[in-house]
C-alpha cells in the first residue's frame, strides 16, 4: 500500500507540475494573501476532488467539455471580482482576513480545472489498483506539495510588490491574470474536449 501511495504521488506531481494553470493561479493568490490561509484552502479543496477523482474513477473524464469550461470561467471571474472589489486600504495582506483568503482560494482550486491530468491520473491509479486511500493520499499531498511550492514563490514576490508596487496595480494585475487564465483553460478544455 504503501508502494501505490508514493507511485501515485510520483505520477500525479509529475502529472500536475508541467505547464499547469494551478501554478500561476496560487502564484496570484499567494502574492495578494498569506500563504498559510491559501494553503488550507488549496488542501481543503485537493482533498475534496481527489475524493471525488479516486470515487467516480474514470467518469470524471467524461465531464462535458462545455461544462466544465464554464466552470473554470465561472470560477477565475468570481475570484477576480473578489480581488478587484477590495480597496486600496485593505490591499496588503496583513489587513484581509485568514477566514476570506481561506475562501477564497479554497474557491480558487475547487471549482476550476475539474477531469485535469492530475485527477484523471488519480482516477486511472484508483480503478488500476482498487485501493483507493493510498491513491487518494499520494494524490492529495502531491497537488499540496505542487500548491506549496507556487505558494512559496508567490509569497516571496509578495514582499517586494508591496515595498515597490502601487496597491492599485496589484490590483490590475491580478484581476488581468486570473481573466487571462480562465480565458486559456476555457480554451484548453474546450479544445480537449474535441
Amino acid at each position: 500500500m504503501l508502494t501505490i501511495f508514493f507511485a501515485t504521488y510520483g505520477v500525479v506531481f509529475a502529472a500536475e507540475i508541467v505547464g499547469d494553470k494551478l501554478l500561476y493561479t496560487t502564484g496570484v493568490l499567494a502574492a495578494r494573501y498569506s500563504p498559510a490561509p491559501i494553503m488550507i484552502g488549496m488542501t481543503l479543496a485537493f482533498i475534496i476532488k481527489m475524493g471525488v477523482a479516486v470515487a467516480v474513477g474514470e467518469a470524471i473524464s467524461r465531464l462535458p467539455p462545455l461544462f466544465v469550461a464554464g466552470l473554470t470561467v465561472g470560477t477565475f471571474i468570481g475570484v477576480a471580482v473578489a480581488v478587484w472589489r477590495k480597496d486600496d486600504r485593505r490591499a496588503t495582506q496583513k489587513q484581509v482576513s485568514a477566514p476570506a483568503a481561506v475562501m477564497v482560494s479554497f474557491a480558487a482550486i475547487f471549482f476550476s480545472e475539474w477531469g485535469d491530468m492530475g485527477q484523471i491520473t488519480a482516477a486511472a491509479m484508483s480503478a488500476k489498483y482498487h485501493v483507493p486511500l493510498p491513491v487518494w493520499g499520494g494524490a492529495v499531498f502531491a497537488m499540496v506539495t505542487k500548491g506549496l511550492l507556487a505558494a512559496s514563490v508567490g509569497a516571496g514576490a509578495r514582499g517586494w510588490i508591496q515595498e515597490h508596487v502601487p496597491p492599485r496595480i496589484v490590483r490590475y494585475a491580478g484581476v488581468s491574470a486570473l481573466a487571462v487564465l480562465g480565458i486559456l483553460s476555457a480554451i484548453e478544455t474546450l479544445i480537449k474536449g474535441r
